[in-house]
Formats: C-alpha cells, structure tokens, sequence
C-alpha cells in the first residue's frame, strides 16, 4: 500500500498502553511518537519509542489519538487541530457529546483537519448498533445495558474527586437500561469518608444512578479490565410488531477502545475537514484495505 498513516498518542493510561500495542501491530499505521506530561522514569517498552512532552516535537504527525480523561479532551483536541492534525477522542459523557462536536467542527474546518469524536465502544460502536436497530425498527425502545464490569470513564471521574488516593468504579446492570455504580476508594489522609462518598455521588458521571461507595485497603487488588453490553431493540418494522433485536458482548474495556480509535484514526484520512461523531463516519472507511475488495468480501 501507499504512505502509512504517521499517529502521535497522546497521554499512556489504561487506553494509551493498549492503543501503542494496537497500532504497532497494524500494518498500514506508523507510530510517529508519545506525548506525556514528563519523559522521566520511563517504563521498559517505551525506551524504543520517541516519547516528548509537546506533540510539536514530532515529525510529521497525521493525527493524534487522544487517550487522556474527558474533562481534557476538549482543550487538547483544539490546541492540536491547530496545528493541522486529525485528533480521535473517547469523550464518554453521552450528554455533552453534540456540544464538543460543534466546537471541535469549527477548529476542525478552519485549519482544515478531521476530528472523530466519542470513538469509543459506548458512545462509539455500540452507537452505530443502535442506530442501525433505529432503522430495522424505526418505531420501537432500544436498551442499553452495560456491565457487570469496570468504567474507565467513571474510574476516572471518581480518582479526581478531593480526598481520593485510588478509585474503581464498577458497573452493575439492572435490566432495562438501568445501572448501579459500585465505587471502591482508597482515602488520603485526612479526609472523612462520608463526604468524599458525598462529593463522588454528587459528581455529574455518578448523579443520576444509584450509587454506593466503599472504602477498601486496596483499589488494585480489585481491578479487572472486563466489561460488556447488551443492546436490546423491541420495534416495530413497518406495521409488523414484535421485532426484537438483540447485540451482546464481553470484552476487555481498554482493548476495545484502543482498536476502535486506531480504526477511527484511519477512518479520518478520508473524511473532509470537520468533525464527526462514529455514526457519521462510512463502516467501510474503518478497515484496511481497497474499497472494491472489502464490498465483494462484506456485501
């Protein structure tokens, strides 16, 4: 094939360790590098990657994929659209996600780069399944039942909270599209239980679900990456009622983020200028590959 597509990561979390794996390991991508907040101490597999702490530092960068908290993404995406870089995020605050579309069309168009927002699994593809059981059943409830199984997007939320050493937020599915949170914490010294437990079920990731709050000696005896969803659509197609579809996975959380924001990554090679959400992005413009082989193998 042609040129690879030259990607910069941005931040080294959870997400940034499984989105290094997954772009060295795919042929048509070309790491041009790592930004992190310091280039001390780092840990054995990156001593063989260029690791910096401006992404201006790095030649020739297509497009960054952004694995850094939601409450960053929107600051970062527009500093490196500036600079005429595509940016993929994995915002996941579903209610916020129209507005940073809006913001980050704006810089996208005017420095004539792509940014591919909330490439994720849910929001991501899990969006795009709902929105094809939206069309089999245009009249119809479609439910969203995550879990059991670890939120990085809560995770983190909860880690930010004042008086939190460690945090682990699990989800618990309660059957039509109803969760509880289970958030286990380590404390700081200092700092009363009761009112960080508060502070944590008054945060806007964790306000609108049922949500408990222990306090454990160790937050990482307890981790484990799994996660899962199932989609349930019951419809109507046409006037033929009783439809009913249903989508079900379990994965690991981190994993399936990276690989999608590498697809997403390529995908935003061919996009015009702006910004999109995954359901506005072609399914074929993910893969690898020539168009022509991919619609004889998949159609």
């Amino acid at each position: 094939m042609g040129n690879k597509i030259r990607v910069a990561i941005v931040g080294y979390g959870n997400i940034g360790k499984q989105v290094l794996e997954t772009v060295l390991c795919t042929p048509d991508f070309e790491l041009a590098g790592l930004v992190r907040r310091s280039i001390a101490n780092l840990p054995p597999e990156l001593q063989a990657v260029k690791v910096v702490t401006d992404i201006k530092e790095l030649e020739k960068v297509d497009v960054a994929i952004l694995c850094l908290p939601t409450r960053m993404v929107s600051i970062s995406a527009k500093a490196i659209l500036a600079l005429g870089i595509n940016t993929i995020d994995s915002f996941d605050i579903h209610t916020k996600i129209w507005d940073l579309r809006q913001e980050l069309d704006v810089e996208a168009k005017k420095h004539q780069a792509v940014a591919i927002v909330s490439a994720g699994w849910d929001p991501g593809s899990d969006s795009v399944i709902r929105t094809l059981m939206q069309a089999m059943a245009p009249k119809g409830v479609t439910y969203t039942n995550f879990g059991p199984g670890m939120s990085m997007g809560h995770t983190v939320a909860a880690k930010t909270i004042e008086g939190v050493k460690d945090a682990l937020s699990m989800t618990i599915p309660l059957g039509e599209g109803i969760h509880r949170r289970e958030v286990y914490i380590e404390l700081k010294d200092g700092y009363k239980f009761d009112e960080v437990a508060t502070a944590i079920k008054n945060d806007n990731y964790f306000i609108n679900d049922e949500t408990h709050v222990e306090q454990v000696e160790s937050v990482e005896a307890l981790k484990n990456m799994r996660h899962g969803v199932k989609l349930v659509r019951k419809g109507v197609s046409g006037k033929t009622e009783n439809q009913q579809f249903e989508f079900d996975m379990r994965i690991n959380n981190p994993a399936l983020t990276a690989q999608i924001l590498v697809a997403c990554a390529r995908a935003s090679m061919k996009q015009r200028p702006g910004a999109y959400t995954l359901i506005e992005i072609p399914p074929v413009d993910l893969l690898e590959g020539e168009k022509e082989n991919l619609i004889k193998k998949l159609v």
